[in-house]
């Protein structure tokens, strides 16, 4: 699944993907622009297992020599997609995040909060998408609480509704986003392991900007200005 109008992948920019991970850059005016590409990208890694196009682009990946942990992250992947081949991350993903019944882990948020699919945590989830004019397209079967769709709501909020971003975020990725990305950062494949390792680093950086406070706005139709079709295939 993906979001309509996102950017594929592999044309993110080389440099944004380099930008420090420490104070200094949440405060660079195009951190946000960063941030919908990390977000971006996880979604795709997470979605479906990468062509030999995208996994070139990781590879080569020019990666700012710091001891950010971000960096570290960026360090690991691309040295995992460097030797990674397509037809094997396909198994992979299969087996790791779908399977027969189920893979060896579950991508949905109801499944980590609650055990079991299509809970509660999916209907609030969906409530709030519904007032944000956000809708699933008529083509994906799928809950729009998995993991990828989640994180692709994330970068059209941070680009089309920035004042909502902080509320989902702490409503539906936080509760469990960390957990999914560490189990992940545990799979017996190197290149899956590191876009874990990547991802539960990246949403405890989130979860620092995301904090709330007493002053924050509920979650509200009033700031999307049309009706999205999420997620859609491409």
């Amino acid at each position: 699944m993906s979001m309509t109008g996102t950017n594929d992948a592999r044309e993110l920019a080389k440099d944004s993907m380099t930008e420090a991970n420490d104070a200094t850059a949440l405060r660079l005016s195009g951190y946000d622009g960063l941030r919908t590409d990390i977000y971006r990208l996880l979604a795709r890694l997470l979605r479906e297992a990468p062509d030999a196009d995208l996994l070139s682009f990781l590879a080569e990946l020019e990666i700012v020599e710091d001891n950010g942990d971000l960096q570290a992250c960026w360090r690991a992947l691309a040295l995992s997609a460097s030797t990674a081949r397509p037809e094997g991350l396909e198994r992979a993903h299969f087996r790791h995040l779908i399977g027969v019944i189920q893979g060896e882990l579950v991508p949905y948020a109801s499944w980590y909060l609650t055990g079991s699919l299509m809970e509660m945590p999916l209907v609030e989830l969906r409530r709030d998408l519904k007032r944000l004019g956000y809708e699933r397209a008529p083509d994906v079967k799928e809950p729009e609480d998995h993991i990828a769709a989640m994180l692709e709501v994330m970068a059209m909020l941070i680009e089309n509704d920035p004042d909502q971003q902080t509320l989902f975020f702490q409503r539906h990725l936080a509760p469990w986003g960390r957990d999914f990305m560490a189990d992940l950062a545990r799979v017996d494949t190197p290149f899956y392991a590191s876009v874990g390792q990547l991802g539960h680093t990246f949403l405890q950086q989130e979860g620092i900007l995301n904090m709330t406070d007493e002053t924050s706005s509920p979650i509200d139709a009033a700031f999307s200005d049309s009706s999205r079709q999420y997620p859609s295939k491409t």
